[in-house]
């Protein structure tokens, strides 16, 4: 099977996240055969929600679409470094690959800080692809940053 990125649909909802007023982060499930099961962007203001992160709603409507707890052979597309708690729940899902954009020194948790797939405690490490598009999610963020301060 050829390689498909679906970053693209990420992007676009990191792009709506920003026009809800959330921290554009977009995240997209998608099956072992190439189709895309969910997707999701920020919404913790919205749903006043400190976990409503665009990896754990994607992940949720994945899991509530295909009626189990767990995406094994699955690949989650994310445009910023998932922080520690999505990393944990990208090991619980059994997430078969990981791919992200742009980095996030201050708050990742797979490159950076905790390294949650690194620890012997991490059940389940996925494949990790860092750096895709990662130019078009970073301006996203920036602009969006830019606008507030």
């Amino acid at each position: 099977m050829e390689f498909v990125s679906h970053m693209q649909a990420a992007l676009d909802e990191a792009r709506a996240a920003a026009g809800r007023g959330e921290v554009p982060v977009g995240a997209v499930v998608v099956s072992p055969v190439g189709a895309v099961v969910a997707r999701a962007g920020n919404r913790t203001r919205e749903l006043h929600d400190p976990t409503a992160h665009a990896e754990i709603l994607a992940i949720r409507a994945a899991c509530e679409t295909l009626g189990q707890e767990r995406l094994t052979g699955h690949d989650l597309y994310v445009t910023l470094e998932p922080c520690p708690m999505c990393a944990a729940a990208i090991s619980f899902a059994r997430i078969r690959r990981l791919y992200y954009g742009a980095a996030d020194p201050k708050s990742g948790g797979v490159a950076h800080g905790a390294r949650v797939f690194a620890h012997p405690q991490c059940h389940h490490a996925p494949e990790i692809y860092d750096g895709i598009a990662a130019d078009a999610a970073e301006g996203l963020l920036r602009e969006f940053f830019a606008d507030r301060r």
